[in-house]
């Protein structure tokens, strides 16, 4: 009987110790931590490593590495490509990011502003850092052993395809841009917190004459069996080697946005996941800049245009929180910043990139210390 009684309570030890660890890691995060100038493009995400103590930065055509004090520790240079959000994966200690090479106006700007030239072809990447690696500034790409990249087929089928809409032709299925938003997170509607997925969302052209672009795109895959699919990265030949398909496939109705969700992130303390876009330009949507997609309730069904024809699609809910625009019932926030980096800490805690263009044209971001509120006027408060 006594060992009965002593086997839970060695469990509740343990995790009120963890609960107490997290809380002083937690105190001891900065309130805020500066990026540095970082050239001439713009913050695309952001992603931390508590255990470790380190930040990491996606700035378009590179990856940086700071200790929380703001000291840089490495950086990985030499993209092509534009380099988007990151999320931290606690399974595997690496970093994850959106990679994306195509020829639209993203593409051919980046290009232009570094003067480099890479192949026509599109393809749509996750790329897996190893942190560990990265130990010095300007550690290159290509060249060095600290970076893998998948294929995501899916994404490139839907932004090459030609579709019509109403009359005429338009290029990109759902309107599809390619990827940007990354986050790990569990089955959505799954009562099982323990095992993670990684939720991929596409970038949405923004367009306000089509009507196949008021939905956002979640992929999601189990990245279990992706050391078989990982390769170096070679930017004059793109290689193909990825999963066939997703696990599953969602949309979530929010409107139009430009370039649809920028950063996302699942937060293990509410259970759901946040998307950050860049506000859209249609009248009849409320036009909102962040949204909270419902973790606990299980994917729905319905019906959607696209290619003049009605298919099924799976359905993701946004959170039953926050304002509510009338006439659509779609919920969520105006507010500012996210858009360039948004991270979980944890206990209702997020890093929110707040990012700038200085007067000599080079770009940095500080990330603030913020609390979810989530309430009818608020969606975060700056912490002081």
């Amino acid at each position: 009987m006594k060992k009965l009684i002593l086997f839970p309570l060695f469990f509740i030890v343990l995790t009120l110790k963890a609960q107490s660890q997290n809380v002083n890691m937690l105190a001891n995060l900065p309130d805020s931590i500066y990026s540095g100038k970082q050239g001439a493009l713009h913050v695309q995400g952001v992603a931390v490593d508590k255990a470790n103590g380190y930040v990491y930065f996606s700035f378009t055509d590179k990856l940086i590495k700071m200790d929380l004090n703001g000291k840089l520790i490495g950086s990985v240079t030499g993209f092509v490509g534009h380099l988007g959000d990151l999320d931290f994966n606690k399974e595997d200690g690496k970093i994850y990011g959106s990679l994306e090479y195509k020829n639209d106006a993203i593409g051919k700007g980046i290009r232009k502003e570094l003067g480099a030239k890479n192949s026509n072809e599109s393809g749509f990447y996750i790329a897996i850092f190893d942190g560990s690696h990265i130990v010095r500034p300007n550690m290159n790409a290509e060249k060095e052993n600290l970076l893998r990249t998948v294929y995501l087929q899916e994404v490139v089928k839907d932004y090459e395809a030609q579709v019509k809409v109403g009359d005429k032709t338009k290029s990109h299925r759902f309107a599809c841009s390619g990827i940007d938003g990354v986050t790990f997170a569990p089955a959505i509607g799954s009562s099982n917190p323990n095992k993670k997925y990684l939720y991929v969302a596409y970038g949405v052209y923004g367009d306000t004459d089509r009507d196949d672009n008021d939905h956002q795109v979640l992929l999601k895959y189990d990245i279990a069996n992706w050391n078989k699919y990982a390769q170096s990265l070679s930017q004059d030949k793109l290689h193909h080697s990825g999963p066939a398909k997703p696990i599953d496939k969602y949309f979530v109705k929010t409107g139009s946005t430009r370039y649809g969700i920028q950063n996302l992130e699942y937060d293990s303390y509410t259970g759901n996941l946040f998307a950050a876009v860049y506000r859209g330009g249609k009248k009849e949507f409320p036009n909102y800049d962040m949204f909270v997609i419902d973790g606990h309730k299980k994917p729905g069904k319905a019906q959607i245009s696209s290619d003049n024809q009605k298919i099924n699609i799976k359905t993701l809910s946004l959170l039953d929180a926050g304002p509510k625009d009338t006439k659509t019932g779609i919920r969520g926030w105006h507010f500012k910043w996210g858009a360039t980096g948004l991270c979980a800490l944890g206990d209702g805690l997020f890093y929110i990139s707040h990012n700038k263009k200085n007067m000599d044209g080079q770009q940095e971001s500080t990330i603030f210390k913020y609390k979810w509120i989530g309430d009818i006027h608020n969606s975060f408060v700056l912490m002081k």
